[in-house]
């Protein structure tokens, strides 16, 4: 498998050769397009000097005029009717032209051969050192008529500078290569440790320290990362508590239902023991189904996919409903219950909603002192209702009411010794009411009493 630092490097180093091919093509055109029509003209008219100048030298020193030009940095190639050709400075790298050229040449006609050399894909024309790719004119010398061939000598010209391009270009790439292998690992490195850190996660080891202090996008993703970790374990947290309360909720009734069933075998029991006896698995059976309707119920609101199904129905016929199903308990502690809801209608999912005041109306029964006051109240406001249900019941600490909606969270159970419940009550709650865009919100003071505060949007 590759890494991603070699990717990165030998991507960087394609991209390199790329761009040079596709840059050494588009300097090619621009060479054919702009260059050489231009660079042929001068070529032509330095030729017509030389011409010029050479044939008005004498005889002896012809030649010597035709050594000292090239001598300036041009190859001169100079031909007779009878194909005698000499070289006179440094070589062609081709000296094949046809006769039918060198012909015309000879009849008093100019060759021009850069601006008719072929276009070639990798080669420049301008450097391609061929005979064909040079300028011919006629000349006189004597009484006999040549024909000179004369272009730039590329190599006396630009010798020592296209040495100095070579070095230069072979430091640059070779210097590329080396600061990109650098720079690919800094920014490869903190990918590393991010590869690191979750195999640490992934066994459950979330103490992870990255120090990654860029102000990047790998910066933010460091941040990213350690409010993830931190998410991650205060989750895992959550779960490990989750089980050990939900362990704890249903061994406590399977204790009771063991130990009575041991109990039951006894053959020396009265009648009256064997009901109470009974009496007491029917209704740890009972709490047992309840926790388990109410995990299944916290379970499907986790999952948050179409749940809710909204409908408008009557607020306050909804609330005395519920009042109703639980008047046997708030008569059992003779409670008084308190009613101010208008006849309003609102949108929501009215199973779920029913579930909310149940919740909280059992809530306050529960922790409510016998002969106690619960009022439900109802505010309208233009865009949302508030409903209240208040108790003067044993109250809260404020430590208590920062955890009132936690999973199976109970309120100490020093001061409500006689209250059985779950501790999800209040969970489901808040879950329901976030799902219909509302919020929930207690009040409460010790010895005074609790307020549930649930605003829906209408």
């Amino acid at each position: 498998m590759k890494s991603l630092y070699s990717r990165f490097v030998f991507m960087t180093v394609g991209i390199m050769l790329l761009s040079s091919i596709i840059g050494f093509l588009l300097t090619n055109v621009y060479y054919q397009v702009k260059l050489k029509p231009y660079n042929s003209e001068k070529i032509l008219k330095y030729a017509e000097e030389v011409k010029s100048l050479y044939e008005k030298q004498s005889e002896e020193n012809q030649e010597a005029y035709l050594h000292s030009i090239a001598k300036l940095g041009y190859e001169i190639y100079i031909v007779d009717d009878q194909k005698n050709g000499k070289r006179i400075g440094n070589a062609f790298r081709k000296t094949s032209i046809s006769d039918a050229t060198v012909h015309k040449v000879l009849q008093g006609e100019t060759f021009n051969g850069v601006s008719t050399y072929p276009t070639r894909l990798f080669i420049t024309g301008f450097f391609d050192n061929e005979l064909i790719n040079s300028v011919g004119v006629p000349v006189q010398h004597g009484d006999k008529q040549y024909a000179l061939f004369i272009r730039p000598d590329i190599q006396n010209q630009f010798g020592e500078m296209r040495i100095f391009l070579a070095v230069l270009l072979g430091f640059i790439v070779l210097l590329s290569i080396i600061f990109i292998a650098i720079a690919a690992g800094y920014i490869v490195r903190p990918i590393r440790k991010f590869t690191k850190a979750t195999q640490k996660i992934a066994s459950g080891e979330y103490k992870i320290e990255l120090d990654v202090k860029r102000k990047d996008e790998i910066g933010t993703l460091s941040t990213s990362f350690q409010k993830m970790t931190k998410s991650i374990k205060e989750l895992d947290e959550m779960r490990q508590e989750f089980v050990s309360n939900v362990s704890h909720e249903f061994q406590s009734p399977l204790s009771s239902i063991q130990g009575f069933s041991k109990t039951l075998q006894t053959e020396k029991m009265s009648v009256e023991e064997r009901n109470h006896y009974l009496q007491i698995i029917e209704g740890e059976s009972k709490r047992m189904s309840s926790l388990c309707k109410q995990l299944l119920t916290l379970a499907s609101l986790d999952k948050e996919e179409k749940v809710l199904q909204i409908k408008e129905f009557n607020l306050q016929k909804q609330i005395k409903d519920v009042i109703f199903m639980l008047e046997w308990k708030w008569r059992e502690k003779d409670i008084a219950v308190e009613f101010d809801v208008p006849d309003i209608t609102i949108k929501g999912d009215e199973n779920l909603l029913h579930q909310v005041w149940s919740n909280i109306f059992t809530n306050s029964i529960k922790f409510s002192n016998d002969g106690g006051t619960i009022e439900f109240f109802v505010e309208e406001l233009e865009s949302s209702v508030i409903i209240s249900i208040s108790d003067n019941g044993i109250g809260m600490e404020k430590e208590e009411m920062e955890r009132i909606f936690d999973r199976f969270y109970k309120v100490d159970t020093a001061r409500a010794r006689n209250v059985e419940g779950s501790g999800l009550g209040l969970s489901i709650v808040q879950k329901i009411v976030e799902l219909h865009n509302g919020n929930v919100s207690v009040y409460s003071t010790k010895g005074e009493g609790t307020t549930v505060r649930v605003e829906l949007p209408k």
